[in-house]
């Protein structure tokens, strides 16, 4: 199955509330789609999110683990990383590859299943797109209801190239996935959820992030 099918086939279901059951497959294709600098792209993104030792963090749309297992040394023992997802089969991979302080739970975004104020920090990397469209805005509020006042918010997305050459071929490899600019994607939904946004910006490898906070 060639990338592009791969994540045409997930935007499709995810926009039909299903999901991807090929964790395996999924990590070699998307460390393809970032011509073998993933490691660095999520880097950038753990990064941009601002872990502190201690942190109480929560990965929504964690697929594998693979951003959890970065930032799980950064908050260090001491701290601890909860990942979810609506794929079983994602959860169950993280899970088998999952550090000592990192946990993994089956949810959705848009049902986080967890109690008020769990968390210090919410981070979700390339996941807001896999939601439908109708209930992007309820997976902020429920991201916004789960962190504590003043704990922090980063989302990444995947951008466009500016070159419409470039957008073209990186689009027919991709699919649906980069055919969105991420400002139009995530519009006012990060404000609208209560939110005061601290950044923005392009990261390398396609990358947009935005750094928020719960007031």
């Amino acid at each position: 199955m060639a990338l592009g099918k791969l994540l045409h086939t997930h935007e499709e279901h995810a926009d039909a509330g299903g999901t991807i059951d090929h964790p395996r497959a999924y990590d070699t294709f998307v460390s393809i789609g970032f011509l073998g600098g993933r490691r660095a792209a999520y880097t950038r993104v753990a990064t941009a999110a601002r872990p502190r030792a201690g942190d109480r963090v929560l990965d929504v749309g964690c697929g594998t683990g693979y951003l959890s297992r970065i930032v799980a040394p950064v908050v260090t023992p001491s701290g601890h990383v909860t990942g979810v997802d609506p794929s079983p089969a994602m959860i169950d991979y993280a899970t088998r590859h999952a550090p000592a302080n990192c946990t993994y739970v089956e949810g959705e975004g848009q049902d986080l299943p967890f109690p008020d104020g769990s968390f210090d920090l919410v981070i979700s990397s390339l996941a807001v797109h896999h939601i439908p469209a109708e209930a992007r805005p309820g997976a902020l509020r429920q991201m916004f209801r789960v962190l504590r006042p003043g704990g922090r918010l980063l989302i990444a997305e995947f951008r466009p190239p500016a070159n419409p050459l470039a957008r073209r071929v990186i689009g027919a490899l991709t699919g649906p996935a980069m055919r969105h600019d991420p400002r139009d994607l995530l519009g006012t939904m990060i404000p609208d959820a209560g939110f005061q946004v601290e950044s923005e910006g392009d990261l390398p490898y396609l990358l947009y992030y935005v750094r928020a906070t719960r007031p």
